[in-house]
């Protein structure tokens, strides 16, 4: 392991804000313009809100822990995870077990009156909000603004005359109807509906079916609403205006796909920048990488707006790869959301989430440098590693990608083991596992995972221990190794060394696959059968993500 001196607790601070630029991916070309996506991982349903020369930016969480990412940046490029606003979900009964795909769909981010909201439909609880004054610290506890099933993609507009509104739509799946946009009034404070929904825009039988992801927004008198429609990997951006909240709207369509290869463009944010600038950032769905987000200039025709670039004698935009960067007050340097870890802080860092809400054993920073993460023990009944929750997990950073760690396993009993795994609906996993008083180097492969279909695997290699415990209760024997994965356009490959040099192969090629609606993911895994053995445990000294 490696060694962590005294000194590194002094300059923790100072280590913290460190800008972290990423190897594999990074939009700002430094001569001042960009490349999309400006953030190439499944920050999926982004929303922005501008608060003088500050951007913050949220995105849907699903079921993952801690939820409702918050990202900042100065120039809507270069991004950095400063926080996030949910610890856990409730009712607890659902989310301490994974619930893929359920949870926090489509949130939006507001700032009012000196605070910032957050507000997002649970599909199978209702509407929720949650605010604080500092977006980088804690948030207030949640608040269920309206009770029911089926409502997703709300956004609140708290108006100049001091009342509020909320925009939404409905999820077929819950509640046997879509392709909706509804408005109704809040209370003042925004914590509860004081008027039924409104229907301001059915795009049923239409080319606008599956209008979803409605934003909300004021300008210059008119009341905007800006959606999606036409599906998420095949659809196009509507924007929506009237004179009222409650409409009529009319509308048209202010982006498409194009000549570009950008497809969908799909829900997201419209910004106002102090430079008097509009830009609008969105989503483009990547399959097995998930919902990547793009940034496009918006300018205005006729009062509508057009996202991208239009060349034209419509309203339509199409996306750009390359742009001038928005303007900015000073020079604004290179940074990206992070993805490799030391493990050298106290507390975890925050590109990391769990499966289900977290519980310490599933894991904990060491003053050591390491994170360990103990096995989680299966049930009897257990079919793959799709309801394991304490999986720490990242999203995927780029499409051509090396993740390499460095860890130390302990195994207590037998058929204990940990390693590293590229998760979706279809899963593998390199682990090391104990037999007998030795090793066996295996990769775990599941496909249809979220289906219970069961898991394969095949052994690569037998290794002895590199450490045994000399102690009479139950002593552990210990694995010193590095585990690999590199992704190259979807395909994942594995590897691992003994002494961090020579990697040999480990294992046939896979085919990454996404998650319940979101992208693939990497990390760590660490289980055992069920049993009263104590706890075996892998600690990570590291996990570099490099070219």
């Amino acid at each position: 392991m490696k060694k962590v001196f005294v000194i590194l607790l002094f300059l923790a601070p100072i280590i913290a804000k460190a800008q972290y630029v990423s190897q594999v991916w990074c939009p700002d070309n430094g001569d001042g313009t960009y490349t999309n996506p400006v953030i190439n991982a499944d920050y999926s349903d982004p929303d922005v809100c501008a608060v003088g020369e500050d951007y913050y930016l949220t995105a849907s969480s699903f079921n993952c822990i801690p939820g409702l990412p918050i990202l900042h940046s100065k120039d809507l490029v270069n991004w950095e995870i400063i926080g996030h606003a949910l610890k856990s979900l409730s009712p607890k009964e659902e989310f301490d077990t994974p619930s893929h795909g359920n949870g926090v769909w489509a949130p939006s981010i507001r700032y009012h009156e000196g605070e910032f909201y957050i507000y997002w439909g649970d599909p199978d609880h209702g509407v929720f909000m949650v605010k604080t004054s500092n977006p980088a610290g804690d948030w207030e506890e949640p608040v269920c603004v309206i009770e029911g099933k089926g409502m997703i993609d709300t956004t609140p507009l708290f108006d100049d005359d001091g009342r509020c509104y909320l925009v939404s739509a409905w999820a077929n799946s819950r509640i046997n109807f879509a392709s909706t946009i509804v408005v109704r009034e809040l209370s003042k404070d925004g914590t509860r509906a004081i008027s039924d929904p409104v229907i301001v825009f059915d795009g049923n039988g239409t080319e606008n079916r599956t209008c979803e992801g409605p934003k909300f927004y004021k300008r210059d008198g008119w009341y905007w609403i800006m959606c999606p429609a036409g599906g998420v990997s095949t659809g196009f951006q509507l924007a929506m205006r009237s004179k009222s909240p409650f409409g009529p709207y009319e509308w048209k369509v202010v982006m498409d796909q194009g000549s570009t290869n950008v497809n969908g463009p799909h829900q997201g944010a419209w910004v106002h920048t102090v430079f008097d600038e509009d830009w609008f950032l969105h989503f483009q769905d990547k399959g097995a990488y998930g919902r990547v987000v793009h940034l496009q200039p918006l300018s205005w025709k006729d009062n509508w707006p057009v996202i991208g670039i239009n060349s034209g004698s419509g309203y339509q935009g199409e996306p750009v790869l390359t742009y001038t960067k928005p303007k900015t007050s000073g020079k604004v340097a290179k940074e990206n959301p992070q993805e490799s870890d030391e493990f050298n802080q106290t507390v975890l860092s925050k590109q990391w989430q769990w499966q289900a809400n977290y519980n310490q054993a599933f894991g904990m920073p060491t003053s050591y440098g390491t994170y360990r993460l103990y096995t989680h023990k299966l049930s009897e009944d257990y079919k793959n590693l799709f309801e394991v929750p304490n999986l720490m997990l990242q999203k995927t950073p780029a499409d051509n990608f090396t993740a390499t760690a460095k860890i130390r396993f302990t195994a207590k009993d037998e058929e204990q083991f940990g390693g590293i795994i590229m998760m979706g609906l279809d899963y593998s996993a390199l682990v090391v596992k104990r037999v007998g008083e030795e090793f066996h180097l295996e990769r775990i492969t599941c496909l249809k995972a979220d289906k219970g279909s069961p898991q394969t695997i095949d052994l690569i290699s037998k290794l002895k221990p590199t450490e045994v415990d000399k102690v009479d209760y139950q002593p552990g024997i210990h694995e010193d190794i590095y585990l690999r994965m590199k992704v190259d356009d979807g395909k994942c490959s594995f590897s691992y060394s003994l002494d961090g040099k020579k990697f040999l192969d480990a294992g046939s090629l896979f085919t990454m696959r996404e998650g319940k609606w979101i992208g693939a993911k990497i990390g760590f895994v660490a289980a055992e059968p069920m049993s009263g053995a104590v706890r075996g445990w892998v600690d990570a000294d590291w996990f570099r993500v490099t070219k």
